[in-house]
């Protein structure tokens, strides 16, 4: 099934800006799935949806509250375990692809760890735990505007594979 978008809608987020643009899509495919990821809701989206889907909750996470909370509130899967760092490099974000395999690492090799149900005070203790990941997050937050911009153009120009634009919307 493909996601229909309004055209719209969508002429108006462009005329925004890039978050506004990308954002008329992440709704639609949250919409799509039920507003959270859930098994019986995967195969809703493609591979580049989930994609852009992924780069959202990534996005959201880190600047919530970092790889810790990322992989606390049970992202570490759909982020570490799917092809996201391999379609980054594909919409041409390189440096942000070699940090997601970079944070993998970490990932895999502290998984049990990382994922086991904590405390509010061992949730924070993490984060002392695992300050490998601190270079990641503040490089992330400088290179954020760019990855967006990049990701926007990459959908823009690509735009059937991650949505079937609608006028009649």
């Amino acid at each position: 099934m493909s996601i229909q978008i309004p055209e719209s809608r969508l002429i108006q987020a462009a005329q925004t800006d890039n978050d506004a643009f990308l954002d008329v899509f992440i709704q639609a495919y949250l919409e799509e799935i039920g507003q959270e990821l859930q098994a019986d809701k995967m195969d809703a989206l493609n591979g580049m949806q989930h994609s852009l889907l992924a780069y959202h909750f990534f996005r959201t996470e880190i600047g919530q509250g970092g790889f810790i909370q990322l992989i606390q509130n049970g992202y570490g899967p759909y982020i570490f375990l799917n092809p996201f760092a391999k379609a980054l490099r594909q919409f041409g974000l390189v440096e942000l692809s070699k940090m997601v395999y970079k944070g993998r690492e970490v990932y895999e090799a502290n998984r049990t760890d990382l994922e086991k149900e904590t405390t509010d005070e061992d949730f924070h203790a993490m984060y002392e735990q695992y300050e490998v990941f601190d270079e990641m997050e503040e490089r992330f937050f400088e290179i954020e505007e760019e990855c967006t911009n990049l990701l926007a153009r990459y959908v823009d120009e690509h735009i059937e594979e991650f949505g079937e634009v609608r006028s009649d919307l």
